[in-house]
């Protein structure tokens, strides 16, 4: 007996007939979302913008605002409770309405995407091409909630929640950038998610709807509640059963990851070498390793690698480069220093050439300081050159390195003052090869 009365307790408290609304008001509010005209229509166009630009720029915050205005909620509700009382006409209206409303979204992300400087897929726009059976759970629930919320008359804040787990506006929106950008892989992912999205949740419409006991609005054979029952567990099955697959796919990419990362932590310092940089790439099952340190042979490659089998990760594809090593840091200073006594070699080349080069522009004026200091001994001088030459006596000998002073003179210069010319200019210019020519 105790057992009876702790069981009717607890059914007590998830009974909802206590707050369950008027079944009519409940059909009109379910027929009410269905239509996608005026206000509802003009919502759906600025949510599928406002999501387009939070994908785009890659705001969490901006998505959850087009997921809150969205209307999607209201003709998929409407699929599911229109099949749970056998509202044939109700069902048709929300399918047209649902239809209308997907192409609009789609024509909408698709030209924002189309239009936008910025095509680059971030995290937000990747979540959505990679639907899981996590996603089929999140559909049913969320689902469940809402047209619990729908039904009872304390409805609280359960629809924009509800809005925002199933996330329907998103998947529109990222199937949108996978046409504007040619890239059928994400069109295919988001369009699959949003399928989930949409079945789970008229699914849990309907049952509920079903569960509740609503008034059936028209009469229907056996055969062909049947026939609808087969034909829901079909299109449940081709839904759910790829979403099992991608799940389990992500199941198994976790392990990876998480076994990678222990065995990264495993290998971060190896016989004297750092790991400078590690990358995981679990669907491709890849692991990237950068050493810095000695240089790695290929013993220690060999046993770095074996140590996967250590972490379950025998079928990893491992691999290891080097990044910064100590003998090439030697060999580098070697090179650098070789560099430096060859440029050492080339300033000195350029200095003497540099010398010479300065040597003959300043030949070029000697003549002019000569005619300076010759003319204030001998006012009669007008004029002198200076040049160094090499005098041969025999084709076959050595040149002899001589001085010409060629001097320019007004008036007569006798033989004694020549003599001192001659004598001045050997001593001046250091040189007993100093020729003198008069003209």
């Amino acid at each position: 007996m105790k057992a009876a009365l702790v069981i009717r307790k607890v059914i007590h408290f998830f009974n909802l007939d206590t707050e369950l609304e008027n079944f009519d008001s409940i059909h009109e509010e379910i027929k009410k979302g269905v239509v996608f005209k005026g206000t509802n229509l003009w919502i759906l166009i600025f949510a599928i913008v406002v999501a387009s630009v939070g994908l785009n720029m890659n705001s969490t915050a901006v998505i959850i605002g087009a997921m809150l205005i969205s209307p999607l909620m209201g003709p998929i509700n409407g699929m599911g409770y229109g099949i749970a009382i056998y509202d044939w006409e109700l069902f048709r209206l929300s399918v047209k309405n649902y239809s209308f409303a997907v192409v609009a979204s789609l024509t909408a992300s698709t030209a924002y995407f189309a239009l936008s400087p910025i095509s680059t897929a971030h995290s937000e726009l990747l979540a959505r091409t990679s639907p899981t059976i996590y996603d089929v759970l999140i559909a049913l629930f969320g689902g469940l909630a809402g047209i619990v919320a729908i039904s009872s008359k304390q409805k609280g804040n359960v629809i924009p929640g509800v809005a925002i787990a199933t996330a329907l506006m998103p998947p529109l929106c990222t199937a949108g950038y996978g046409i504007a950008t040619g890239q059928v892989s994400y069109f295919f992912g988001a369009i699959y998610l949003f399928t989930i999205n949409t079945i789970f949740i008229a699914l849990a419409s309907l049952w509920i709807s079903q569960l509740l006991k609503f008034p059936i609005r028209s009469a229907i054979e056996e055969a062909k509640k049947n026939k609808i029952n087969k034909m829901i567990s079909v299109v449940i099955a081709i839904v759910v059963l790829p979403s099992i697959y991608f799940g389990y796919q992500l199941i198994q990419q976790e392990k990876f990851t998480q076994s990678a990362s222990q065995y990264i932590s495993n290998v971060s310092l190896f016989e004297g070498n750092y790991l400078l940089k590690s990358e995981i790439d679990p669907k491709k099952e890849k692991i990237l390793l950068v050493y810095g340190g000695n240089q790695l042979t290929t013993e220690q490659n060999k046993a770095i690698v074996k140590k996967t089998g250590d972490f379950g990760l025998q079928d990893a594809q491992v691999i290891i480069e080097q990044g910064i090593s100590f003998s090439s840091l030697d060999e580098k200073t070697n090179e650098v220093n070789k560099l430096r006594e060859k440029i050492n070699s080339l300033n000195t080349a350029l200095g003497i050439n540099q010398a010479k080069v300065d040597s003959v522009r300043k030949q070029k004026d000697f003549g002019k300081v000569l005619l300076s200091e010759l003319k204030s001994l001998y006012p009669q001088v007008t004029g002198c050159g200076y040049s160094d030459t090499h005098f041969f006596r025999d084709p076959e000998s050595e040149p002899l390195k001589s001085i010409v002073v060629v001097i320019s003179l007004k008036g007569g210069l006798g033989s004694g003052d020549r003599i001192k010319v001659s004598n001045w200019l050997k001593k001046r210019l250091n040189s007993e090869n100093v020729r003198v020519i008069y003209e």
